[in-house]
């Protein structure tokens, strides 16, 4: 078994990072993100299980009408994600399947849990975005609303941190 190794440093994983976004607009014309994969991969789900449902959504139509969903840029770059994050883990020596340790299993923690998660993604299906992609390529092309987002998410985790500290030791 090999050794882990640290984690990667985060001033010069933040720098990649950026290199990455500017690559991404570069090459692409699109930034980063990721729940749009997921709305994507469930549109062409839909539209192969049941065409006639999906024919019958808008939702479900907007994702379907510029081709194949399943080879949309943010499928593509998620499938990468994977890929990467999986490289990245087998290289640091961290890939054996643990527990955390740290939180101790409850019903209270389980809630807020899926109950945070369950937020978020309401949160990201009515912004039309995740955090990832307003922040980062909504931050990156200067966009008053993303930054306007990034303030109040940061102010709301501040305020928010007191209340539910009490789940996690």
């Amino acid at each position: 078994m090999r050794t882990r190794r640290p984690y990667a440093e985060p001033h010069l994983t933040g720098v990649c990072l950026g290199l990455l976004l500017l690559a991404c607009f570069a090459l692409t014309g699109q930034g980063l993100g990721a729940s749009g994969a997921f709305a994507s991969v469930a549109s062409g789900v839909v539209g192969t299980v049941s065409p006639e449902a999906a024919a019958h959504s808008a939702y479900f139509l907007s994702y379907l009408q510029d081709g194949s969903p399943w080879t949309a840029w943010i499928v593509v770059e998620i499938i990468g994600v994977l890929i990467g994050a999986t490289a990245s883990a087998a290289l640091a020596g961290r890939t054996r399947l643990t527990s955390v340790h740290a939180i101790r299993p409850s019903a209270g923690k389980l809630f807020a849990g899926v109950a945070g998660g369950t937020l978020m993604g309401i949160g990201a299906a009515l912004a039309r975005g995740c955090t990832s992609g307003l922040a980062l390529s909504g931050g990156a092309v200067l966009s008053v609303g993303a930054w306007i987002f990034m303030a109040a998410l940061f102010l709301a985790g501040f305020l928010a941190a007191p209340l539910v500290r009490r789940l996690w030791p």
